[in-house]
């Protein structure tokens, strides 16, 4: 099979199985077998990857294929789980965590192995449930392991906590003078004063007694440090994730406007509000108390120099992006990290999916998605539509108009892996009731065209477990499909 300008000869220079300084345009000449190809470009024609078959091939395409008409889905494992986090050492382990406040450490089985979830419930990794109040929108919510975890055993826990419960449980409230808040003017919200229940990122190390944080099976119960605590005006609207990110190695944290319909306190707006805002620490660099004091600041962290708002003493220095309702999911494309996306719960009427960027405002409560809103009340003001420039979303769609039963968005991430090439780059984002899944395209590559399309999906004939469908269960995962409990 002759290649004219073959994208091969490259890889042959120096590669295993290819001879140096050849012209041939045959791949033929260059590797006696499929085998040989497989072995010199990286894959193994023996592990069902796509390698070379012998078969023509077609070169000269430069377009996006078109997304695959349908999903198989393999499910390996039952359980609730809110949070799921590949083990930092690159192995097959994963940790896993439910909203009550304990985290697993699983093996996960090979691809098409048979195998399914190796994770016993009766011996977590860490248990906080006595630290954690769960409730319906509140318990563990996010995990983040440090980018030097397998050197440090370093990593962090987002969860909500009960003063009324636990003395530690103490923060500001962010209903407060300077977000135009009088927390003695609020209701009681399902049973609980304002602020009573707080938001908290923590510190744990591995279990000490490891010889290395890779091959530790516990953790640590005991906090390392406090890094956050703030107090809730209402029960909802938390968010909770937590991220490092991949180039810059700070701590990203997804917060919603708080709760209430309409965000009547127009926190979300609000650049002296943490609340419906995405916030960035360094938590490598540990403050003083003088430090902490003078800036104002939240906890026990300080404040990457390039913030946008570092300059002026009265906004929230923290602050990376905001007017974000609830957003729920966030990941950063492995191929592109400047790609930074996240989910957003809409009100009642757009569920979207953004590109976040320094200093980004996504738009609530003065817009809804691409839409104008008004809220039904706003003891906290209102934002002018002209005073801002919104970012409107990449993908999304109409609550129960594009899409029926729809209720909230659910985050994923960018599919990068060899498995399906016709989803390679494309975003999987899905929804809480439809039993949908999105994959969102830009096409070409870099051009900030995007589009979605719905990827009906299924269960595969042969999973080692029997696939039932909830009405409440959604997808995430990068190489492979979770059903996981979403929300």
């Amino acid at each position: 099979m002759s290649l004219l300008n073959s994208p091969f000869a490259a890889l042959s220079q120096g590669r295993a199985g290819g001879p140096r300084n050849s012209n041939s345009t045959k791949l033929t000449d260059l590797w006696q077998s499929q085998t040989d190809f497989c072995d010199a470009v990286g894959g193994a024609s023996n592990d069902g990857a796509v390698c070379f078959t012998g078969a023509p091939v077609t070169l000269n395409s430069t377009g996006t294929p078109s997304p695959p008409s349908g999903m198989c889905l393999e499910k390996i494992a039952n359980g609730s789980y809110l949070n799921m986090a590949g083990h930092p050492d690159g192995s097959n382990r994963a940790f896993f965590s439910n909203q009550q406040g304990k985290i697993w450490l699983a093996t996960i089985p090979k691809e098409g192995s048979g195998g399914t979830l190796e994770l016993d419930e009766a011996y977590p990794f860490l248990d906080l449930t006595d630290e954690v109040h769960f409730d319906t929108e509140l318990g563990l919510l996010g995990i983040a392991f440090h980018p030097r975890f397998t050197e440090n055993g370093r990593f962090f826990v987002s969860f909500n906590c009960d003063r009324a419960k636990w003395p530690n449980c103490a923060g500001r409230c962010a209903c407060n003078s300077d977000a135009n808040c009088d927390p003695s003017t609020l209701d009681p919200d399902n049973g609980a004063q304002p602020c009573q229940y707080q938001s908290v990122i923590a510190e744990y190390t591995v279990n000490g007694t490891a010889s290395q944080p890779s091959t530790a099976t516990s953790a640590n119960p005991s906090e390392v440090r406090r890094i956050f605590t703030m107090g809730l005006p209402f029960t909802a609207h938390h968010a909770g994730q937590i991220l490092f990110g991949p180039n810059d190695g700070y701590l990203y944290f997804m917060m919603g406007d708080g709760g209430g319909v309409g965000d009547p306190y127009n926190f979300a707006q609000n650049k002296k509000s943490l609340l419906g805002k995405i916030m960035r620490f360094d938590i490598d660099k540990i403050p003083s108390a003088a430090e902490i004091g003078q800036l104002g600041l939240w906890g026990n962290y300080s404040i990457p120099p390039d913030n946008p708002y570092t300059v002026d003493k009265e906004l929230q220095k923290e602050i990376w992006a905001l007017g974000l309702r609830n957003p729920w999911r966030c990941s950063f494309d492995s191929a592109k990290p400047s790609y930074f996306v996240c989910a957003d719960d809409g009100q009642d009427r757009y569920e979207e999916v953004d590109l976040i960027t320094r200093d980004g405002n996504y738009g609530w409560r003065a817009y809804e998605g691409p839409y104008l809103y008004t809220p039904p009340q706003s003891p906290g003001g209102n934002t002018s539509v002209d005073s801002i420039r919104p970012i409107f979303p990449l993908w999304g769609f109409r609550l129960n108009t594009d899409v029926n039963c729809s209720a909230s968005i659910i985050g994923g991430y960018f599919y990068r892996s060899i498995t399906d090439p016709c989803m390679y780059g494309r975003y999987l984002f899905a929804d809480l009731y439809a039993g949908a899944i999105w994959a969102g395209t830009e096409s070409p590559v870099n051009s900030g065209n995007f589009t979605s399309s719905k990827i009906p999906f299924n269960c595969a004939r042969d999973s080692p477990i029997s696939c039932t469908f909830y009405s409440r269960e959604s997808t995430s995962g990068l190489e492979l499909h979770f059903l996981v409990r979403g929300r």
